[in-house]
């Protein structure tokens, strides 16, 4: 049973020509296969080149544009323009769940998590259907991000999700977090993970 909140993101996506996927916490909740915890929105991703359609998706909705070019707490509008990553679009009309557009990068069939040092991971491999039906991200690749953030509930669902993966999902995530973070605090919980 798909959650509300994610149910009505969903609907409204049907139409939506590119690809996009469940990301953030409720990508974690899509792997459990139920909610574990409150959401106080939903995240889309997307891929960068395909931010357009967002704008053109969505007319008469309000819809404010982060970017490096405007402040963190923009209210104001998005017209459209190219917003340059790491971006996300937020997405409201009237009193309906709130949702957002986090745009990621690509280069031809993999997905670029970091460029420096670069993390990527194959497009099928992080992009899946979970048990609701839904393109997720993977939850290795949810728990990489989720890693970056270190927030009270981004712990909460590395320690709920982490027993779901499988020795290759634990792999990636490990040597993953030592390139790009070496001495994080998640690493102790991926000891002995091994190619």
């Amino acid at each position: 049973m798909v959650p509300e909140a994610v149910a009505y993101v969903r609907d409204l996506l049907v139409d939506f020509d590119p690809p996009w996927f469940l990301c953030g916490g409720w990508a974690v909740d899509a792997w459990l296969g139920e909610q574990t915890r409150y959401h106080g929105d939903v995240d889309i991703a997307v891929f960068h080149h395909d931010q357009r359609a967002i704008f053109d998706h969505f007319p008469g909705w309000e819809l404010v544009g982060h970017d490096p070019n405007v402040a963190d707490d923009t209210t104001e509008p998005w017209n459209g323009r190219r917003l340059d990553l790491p971006a996300h679009v937020h997405v409201r009309r009237g009193t309906e769940f709130e949702f957002e557009f986090l745009l990621n990068e690509r280069a031809d069939h993999e997905w670029v998590l970091e460029r420096d040092p670069l993390i990527s991971v194959p497009l099928d491999r992080g992009i899946r259907h979970s048990a609701w039906g839904l393109p997720t991200a993977g939850p290795e690749v949810v728990l990489f991000y989720k890693a970056g953030e270190q927030r009270p509930h981004d712990e909460q669902d590395m320690l709920a999700l982490l027993p779901t993966l499988t020795e290759r999902q634990r792999t990636w995530l490990r040597e993953s977090l030592v390139k790009a973070r070496p001495g994080h605090p998640w690493l102790r919980h991926l000891r002995g993970a091994t190619a």
